[in-house]
């Protein structure tokens, strides 16, 4: 098993660990001891240090994924990058401060009706956008070290841990609305302390003065690696903030509640291409470095066959029991119904896409993907703006498709006519064959009155026809071979 899968794997399994908890906080007892103002309250918190920090890190990012293996060098100290980083960052911080103070009575002016706690709690963002900023420095930087798991345990696990416990605190009453919004803080901030210990407990924590390496030309590459970094950052994260701040300028705080839960429940589809992108930019930028297209292909492709295969697995497991989700939250949450759905549809289609983007992104065609990223920007800025005021919460969920489908598109043509990389086969198209046949197994199955009950079954019947057909028809060879050796494994432990 190489690197990528081990990795992917692992990281995969803490991702749904952290969704578990996520789900319990987010689905069971954020909706059942919090107003969806509150809910909104912590979701703007969120948006706004993320995007405030994406600006912060003056798309340094971009350096780390397309040139450090060019300084990689563990005995010099990788030739004293990681200090060229921090100052960036720092750099960078002090522009976000500023950028915030600046746009503070533009942000107040625009949430004082309709986001009053918003309001009362703005000065959070200050050290959000610091540990934000920071944590996904560091995160980036022992990425490019061939750890990808690290980060993830601590923003996708540990991370949620600390906020359930926050919860558990407020719903038992041992602390009020004010202190949990500070511990939520807190649980936000504590994976960049985290990360940083193991850094120096490890010994990837080295201050070098920059080398030789550092030219005045490398200088002016890394300031237009920086320029396009920021933009395709900005563009990366536009789908999980842009449309929760434009929700709430709209209709409201308590929409933007119920848009983010919703929301939520559609992102269980994406968690395993995280770990994977993740590893997989290293590999790739050493391929570049290289000229290895034939690399860069094969796993293009194979990315492309198994994100399809589990997207469509998740998709059809969640929208089969779509009625039992409203049997867990509450009723007034039904509203997002569809954006479940269309959502869904979105990260499907950025599944079946694999590593395009990445490919892309670490390029000398790195520009390219800056444009697509800014057109998608546009198009889901104009659409939302339509949408919006015209379908609500669903709009915004049509809208994220609609432009997220079109740039997609272009990426993967560019990719085809540049370097004739082609990902998808006829094993795609029998994936989504699969699926449909497996949902419409699991639809019509007797509803029980008991909806754990309910979700076993109807779920066991879905997934385990689609597990049985994609092994019959040999929909994916990485799917198939990873479950021969479970089978193996177990075999030899019964006998």
């Amino acid at each position: 098993m190489g690197i990528i899968q081990k990795q992917a794997i692992k990281g995969t399994i803490y991702s749904y660990i952290g969704v578990g908890i996520g789900f319990i906080t987010t689905a069971i007892l954020f909706p059942r001891i919090l107003s969806s103002e509150e809910i909104g309250l912590l979701k703007l918190l969120v948006s706004f240090s993320i995007l405030f920090a994406q600006f912060g890190s003056l798309g340094f990012s971009n350096v780390i994924n397309r040139l450090f293996p060019y300084f990689r060098d563990k005995d010099n100290g990788h030739n004293g990058f990681l200090l060229v980083a921090l100052m960036v960052s720092f750099i960078g911080f002090i522009l976000s401060l500023f950028s915030l103070f600046i746009l503070k009575p533009l942000i107040i002016r625009n949430n004082i009706q309709d986001s009053a706690l918003f309001v009362q709690y703005f000065n959070y963002l200050i050290p959000l956008i610091f540990f934000t900023l920071y944590f996904g420095l560091f995160d980036n930087y022992i990425k490019a070290l061939y750890d990808a798991v690290l980060g993830t345990v601590l923003k996708e696990f540990i991370q949620r841990l600390l906020i359930l416990l926050a919860v558990v605190f407020y719903f038992t009453g041992l602390v009020n609305f004010k202190t949990l919004v500070l511990l939520y803080v807190l649980a936000l901030s504590l994976p960049t302390l985290f990360i940083f210990i193991i850094l120096i407990v490890n010994g990837k924590f080295v201050l070098n003065k920059p080398g030789n390496i550092f030219t005045p030309s490398l200088w002016r590459e890394i300031s237009v690696l920086c320029f396009h970094g920021i933009l395709t950052g900005f563009g990366g994260i536009a789908v999980l903030q842009l449309d929760s701040i434009m929700v709430n300028h709209y209709l409201g705080l308590s929409l933007t509640g119920i848009y983010a839960t919703t929301f939520f429940f559609a992102t269980i589809i994406l968690i395993p291409s995280r770990p994977l992108l993740k590893i997989t930019t290293t590999i790739i930028a050493d391929a570049w470095k290289n000229n290895d297209l034939s690399t860069i292909n094969l796993i293009y492709k194979k990315s492309v066959n198994t994100q399809t295969w589990i997207a469509v697995l998740l998709f059809i497991g969640l929208w089969v029991n779509i009625e039992n989700i409203f049997l867990i939250i509450p009723g007034e949450y039904e509203a997002g119904k569809w954006v479940i759905f269309f959502i869904g549809l979105k990260n499907i289609i950025e599944m079946a896409t694999g590593i395009s983007s990445t490919i892309l992104q670490t390029s000398k065609y790195y520009r390219v993907n800056t444009l697509i990223i800014s057109v998608f920007l546009v198009l889901m800025f104009v659409s939302l703006l339509i949408l919006i005021p015209f379908a609500g919460i669903n709009g915004t969920a049509i809208g994220i498709l609609i432009s997220y489908s079109l740039t997609a598109s272009v990426r993967y043509v560019f990719l085809k006519v540049k370097y004739n990389f082609e990902p998808f086969d006829y094993k795609v198209l029998l994936i989504f064959f699969v699926g449909i046949v497996s949902f419409l197994a699991g639809y019509f199955v007797p509803r029980s009155d008991n909806f754990i009950l309910d979700i076993c079954f109807r779920s066991c019947i879905t997934g385990g026809t689609y597990l049985f057909l994609s092994i019959l028809l040999k929909t994916s060879e990485n799917v198939n071979q990873f479950i021969n050796q479970i089978l193996k494994d177990i075999y030899r432990k019964v006998n």
